[in-house]
């Protein structure tokens, strides 16, 4: 349930137009495919039968009932959708209404159910690898984190095959996700990277984890033909992997900025 204030909604009730059960200009067909597009909600099912069922009125259940980011994120997409179509006036006072509209959407869209949702990127330029992590994002953003756990398990044994790419670390095509990153944790330790004995034996708690969410993906998820794991629990492991990610990405950060300034060095700048 979205926490958007009753100020709030006066705002967003007025840019959008919401008066007389209309939204901006879309009819019931076009309405219920934005919807659709954007954030794969049927916006016409009866979770959003508020009221008369208007348009207006759907997109009201629709910020009561749904997480604040996917209300944040609707309000953003609904005025991206307002420009493309020259509805809003150019006049100051409409301009001021939007500048606080957006700021709304992104005071609710920093209210993400998975914390560390945008270290889930590629980190190079294999096209698979980013149309992976888009995916996940997306599942994530349309509040169906179940559906995205069998790609996060995909996308975290790339990520950290790349690792042991990196550092000469052996594996094969067969090995399992946790040993590619107990390989990887054993490295930062005898690279004496990590400071803490608490950061270790996190970092090694994460490698029975790893080895935990290979049931998930085998037993759980959309990998096979499988019962779903419900959604608090997709959350927390969805949290819980991110929050490595987020992790290990802080940790390489240095190295990659070295590597890139290495590669800058003008040879001719060099004194022999």
């Amino acid at each position: 349930m979205s926490d958007i204030t009753s100020i709030e909604r006066i705002q967003l009730e007025r840019l959008f137009q919401l008066e007389d059960g209309y939204v901006l200009d879309f009819s019931n067909a076009t309405f219920e495919a934005f919807v659709l597009e954007n954030f794969g909600i049927e916006i016409y099912s009866e979770k959003y039968e508020y009221n008369s069922g208007s348009k207006a009125n759907r997109l009201r259940a629709f910020w009561k009932f749904e997480l604040n980011y996917l209300a944040g994120d609707i309000i953003h997409k609904m005025i991206e959708y307002g420009f493309a179509k020259n509805l809003f006036s150019k006049d100051e006072d409409s301009k001021q209404l939007i500048d606080a509209c957006n700021k709304i959407g992104e005071r609710l869209k920093q209210d993400s159910p998975v914390e560390n949702i945008e270290a889930i990127k590629a980190t190079n330029n294999d096209k698979d690898f980013s149309l992976l992590a888009k995916t996940i994002r997306e599942s994530i953003e349309k509040n169906e984190p179940e559906t995205a756990l069998d790609r996060l398990h995909t996308f975290v044994i790339k990520y950290v095959r790349e690792l042991c790419d990196k550092y000469s670390i052996g594996y094969d095509k067969d090995t399992a996700l946790h040993s590619l990153f107990g390989g990887y944790v054993k490295h930062l330790q005898q690279e004496k990277i990590l400071e803490s004995e608490m950061t270790v034996r996190i970092l090694k708690s994460s490698i029975s984890v790893m080895e935990a969410f290979n049931h998930v993906r085998n037993n759980q998820s959309f990998a096979h033909d499988n019962p779903i794991l419900n959604y608090n629990e997709s959350i927390l492991i969805l949290n819980d992997i991110s929050n490595v990610i987020r992790f290990i990405e802080a940790v390489e950060r240095p190295s990659i900025k070295a590597e890139k300034e290495t590669e800058e060095i003008d040879i001719d700048d060099l004194p022999f």
